[in-house]
């Protein structure tokens, strides 16, 4: 009787295992994309001081109007909102729909000297401006009646 020799690797079974691994995710990417579609957004702000107020512009490309909400409460600034896209390529033989959608909510702590009941907020070309007005100060004295 003969006994047979085999070399043993301990990497082999590894090493297939990862090239399993490999092309199981490699096969979830399409869909792993569409999960980041769902995600959400960022979008970019920017801020200034004017003399008698202040501003905020947030880029807003592809988000509608009425998909925005802008709301000032305890001295603090929130935008949110949800951006909804859609893209349809029909051709002779061939027909292809793409959407994504994402929310997206900035917070911003306001300066003591907002008037916070005449804030307003306007959206043209994909761009929000927040006006904050600021609030008259009279000189910083205030006189104070004695009792």
């Amino acid at each position: 009787m003969s006994m047979l020799l085999r070399s043993f690797d301990p990497f082999k079974d590894l090493s297939q295992e990862f090239k399993a691994m490999e092309r199981r995710f490699h096969n979830l990417m399409p869909s792993l994309e569409s999960e980041a579609n769902l995600a959400g957004f960022t979008p970019s702000v920017n801020t200034r001081e004017g003399d008698y107020a202040y501003h905020v512009e947030v880029d807003l490309p592809g988000v509608k109007k009425g998909d925005i909400k802008v709301e000032v409460k305890d001295n603090r600034l929130t935008i949110s909102g949800e951006r909804k896209t859609k893209e349809e390529v029909k051709e002779d033989e061939y027909y292809r729909v793409e959407s994504s959608y994402g929310k997206f909510e900035r917070s911003f702590t306001l300066p003591d000297n907002v008037d916070a009941e005449n804030v307003s907020a306007s959206c043209a070309d994909g761009v929000l401006e927040v006006v904050l007005p600021k609030r008259e100060r009279n000189g910083g004295t205030k006189q104070v009646e004695v009792k």
